[in-house]
């Protein structure tokens, strides 16, 4: 369970009051992963938008971590619209690769709602597997896109968001505000300058395992926190970090590198 959590954290990721214009974008980002200060994994995202519609290219590489998170990697490749205030899906694939077995989900979507899903191998139901029911399938998008914000600049505003999530297993809630302003100051990081931290509250609605104490932990931790910065001039605002306490120690997501 933790290693599919790392997996979709690596491949992290809201309306506004009105429309923000961005310029063509064409851009890649790079984050490191730790958890308890161990680097486990690298994240590279190619991100293009033409004004109208976007694509992301997502490569994640797993090192692992003993015999709490095995090493593999993960693809993502999701596309959509991107003429409104936020990034609209139309379509969501995932494959991760560990320990010899290949996971895939492939997620259409029609507007927000969900037109078609699949996921192979199937995620077998059990006794305690809380059911995904057709009506959590409405304006939902997936993960990567819901956290690339656009906004007018980075003030409180940017961290009041509402997301609904499906990520082709499970459908959440994650409902952000803001926190405080920040600075970002290290040289080993992507970016230099200001920032807006928000906190993150993950809220599990369906398709989840009622006795995952990952998912428990996620729901009743208040400690993920989110800090943004810009993507230069685009108009995108970007996770600079995001932090996730857990037993084993603060799982951390960090911009290594930036190029817009």
């Amino acid at each position: 369970m933790i290693r599919s959590t790392l997996l979709a954290f690596s491949l992290a990721t809201p309306l506004l009051a009105a429309p923000v214009q961005a310029a063509p974008v064409d851009a890649k980002v790079s984050y490191v992963v730790t958890v308890g200060g161990i680097n486990v994994a690298l994240v590279d995202v190619d991100f293009d938008d033409d004004g109208q519609r976007y694509a992301f290219d997502v490569k994640a590489r797993v090192t692992g971590l003993g015999s709490v998170v095995a090493s593999g990697t993960a693809t993502a490749n999701i596309s959509g619209t991107s003429g409104g205030s936020s990034l609209q899906s139309e379509r969501f694939q995932l494959e991760t690769r560990a320990n010899g077995e290949i996971f895939n989900v492939d997620v259409g979507f029609s507007g927000r709602n969900v037109g078609s899903f699949t996921v192979n191998p199937p995620v077998l139901d059990g006794y305690d597997r809380v059911p995904l029911e057709r009506g959590h399938l409405t304006n939902v998008g997936d993960f990567l896109s819901a956290f690339v914000l656009k906004g007018n600049g980075l003030d409180r505003s940017l961290c009041d968001q509402n997301f609904r999530i499906f990520t082709g297993v499970e459908r959440f809630n994650i409902a952000m505000n803001f926190l405080d302003n920040d600075e970002a100051t290290s040289p080993r990081t992507g970016y230099q300058g200001p920032l807006v931290a928000c906190s993150v509250d993950y809220q599990p609605v369906s398709g989840h395992f009622e006795s995952s104490e990952m998912t428990s932990y996620l729901a009743d931790t208040s400690r993920i926190i989110a800090w943004y910065a810009p993507l230069g001039a685009s108009g995108y605002f970007v996770p600079y970090r995001v932090i996730i306490g857990t037993s084993m120690g603060d799982m951390s997501m960090v911009l290594t590198s930036a190029r817009s």
